[in-house]
């Protein structure tokens, strides 16, 4: 490719696809979602088509009712694992939550996958929000929305001091001198912080890529900021140009704020796609898809989204007008947010926005032609709301197929996207560099004369990374 700009794009996967019907759908395997064989599939697909990464979302708590849709959800980075013995290039991006684990266990499990790959590994970083996911780790009640981004922002401190923990050249195997390593590189992190201690140092070398990429996904005020200080691919939500304009312009202005390259952060909405040969196919498809929506399954999904009970939820009628602001949620408050300005901006009954909801759960759904789906994506692209898209097959294997089948050859031709890769790593992906280790530059400071970092390091990335209470 030229030197222009291009775009970035996951596939983001989910068991039979991201619209909740599309396991009643004929050709669709009911129990994909515990099929290795099938994410390994969908994975080369995914690498035949030069994607950037594929991705995995996760919660520690069984969402929804199993009668509605397929609830089996393997462990993300176990997964990454499997699929990384079978592929060569895409990255691997799992989610994996700071609210209920700790930094040492999951600091050592990316940093595994990311040798296991050749540093194509990324941390989708997430605070769990629900009192039901805080009842499966002995709590009675979720921790607060502002506690939970703290701790996370403390976690990531720890994680990456793990990560750094041992200086590039360490591993040494010199037989003759009979000497692996060189212990005078490998370093205690001894962090005392709020929420953890942790001597250290981790117990896996550092990998190809440094660390493992950290992607974000959170769109309220907290979460903004918070990908703005670490994050270096955020995955959001926006149903409309203007607002992911607005966006993308606001989380690079804070990027900047933050003292970091703006450049150095990708925003990468999700968008749904329903492709068909012809507008009108794809239409058809994506009606044959809505009818198959459960309407008392969705609603009491949208209940629990909203905050209310089902009952108020009247099917044929809007929204009601006495729902709780985003102050009073504690939960997702960025898609509260979303779906109720859906809802009052297109005047929606509730029945129209589970039909709304159903393909991407307020992501950006767009059915049409590849033609017109590679035009939704460069006009978000050139507009300013995008620096690529995570892209969310309604239906799976069939709509990934199609997507890398008839609209990556159009955005190729365009001259928006690779042809190959042109590098190993996810990090040569998405165009970051390899992230320098704290303790050789610490080294490299005092050899120079000027005053080591190791002793601020903590305190220069609490300041950096925790928000403004």
């Amino acid at each position: 490719m030229s030197g222009a700009r291009q775009l970035h794009l996951n596939a983001f996967l989910m068991s039979t696809g991201h619209h909740e019907a599309s396991w009643r759908l004929p050709e669709s395997d009911s129990f994909a979602g515990t099929d290795i064989a099938h994410f390994q599939r969908l994975a080369r697909t995914a690498e035949r088509g030069t994607f950037d990464s594929i991705f995995f979302a996760d919660s520690p708590v069984l969402h929804g009712d199993v009668g509605q849709r397929p609830y089996g959800v393997l462990e993300p980075t176990v997964l990454l694992a499997a699929i990384a013995a079978v592929t060569d290039r895409i990255g691997l991006i799992a989610t994996a939550s700071t609210t209920y684990n700790d930094p040492y266990n999951l600091a050592r499990r990316f940093a595994s996958v990311d040798h296991i790959s050749g540093g194509r590994t990324g941390w989708n970083v997430v605070t769990t929000a629900g009192d039901a996911a805080a009842r499966n780790f002995s709590l009675q009640d979720q921790p607060a929305h502002a506690r939970r981004y703290e701790r996370a922002a403390e976690f990531l401190d720890v994680a990456r001091k793990l990560w750094d923990s041992w200086e590039d050249d360490a591993p040494l195997g010199d037989k003759e001198a009979g000497i692996w390593g060189d212990s005078t590189r490998v370093h205690p992190v001894n962090h005392a912080g709020t929420y953890f201690s942790v001597q250290g140092p981790l117990d896996v070398p550092r990998s190809a890529q440094g660390h493992p990429v950290i992607v974000q996904a959170g769109s309220s005020e907290d979460g903004k900021d918070f990908a703005a200080r670490y994050a270096e691919a955020v995955f959001t939500a926006q149903q409309t140009l203007s607002d992911a304009q607005r966006f993308y312009a606001d989380l690079k202005q804070r990027t900047a704020a933050a003292g970091r390259d703006p450049e150095s952060i990708k925003v990468l909405p999700g968008i749904v796609p329903v492709i068909g040969s012809t507008e009108a196919e794809a239409r058809r498809l994506e009606q044959e898809l809505d009818e198959l929506i459960h309407p008392d399954h969705a609603r009491r999904q949208l209940a629990g989204v909203l905050r209310v009970p089902p009952e108020s939820l009247a099917l044929d009628a809007e929204l009601p007008e006495d729902l709780p602001s985003e102050d009073e949620i504690e939960g997702a408050k960025s898609r509260y947010t979303l779906v109720v300005d859906l809802a009052r901006r297109e005047r929606l009954t509730v029945r129209q926005l589970i039909g709304r909801l159903g393909g991407g759960r307020g992501h950006r759904t767009f059915s049409g032609t590849p033609g017109q789906v590679a035009d939704a994506i460069q006009e978000w692209f050139e507009a300013g709301a995008a620096d690529g898209f995570n892209i969310m097959p309604p239906v799976l294997p069939s709509g990934l197929d199609a997507f890398v089948d008839h609209v990556i050859p159009i955005l190729r031709d365009r001259g928006l996207f690779r042809r190959e890769y042109t590098g190993r790593t996810l990090r040569e992906h998405y165009g970051l560099p390899r992230p320098a280790n704290t303790f050789s530059m610490a080294a490299l400071s005092c050899q120079s004369g000027q005053p080591g970092q190791s002793g601020t390091y903590a305190a220069r990335n609490r300041e950096l990374l925790v928000p403004e209470r």
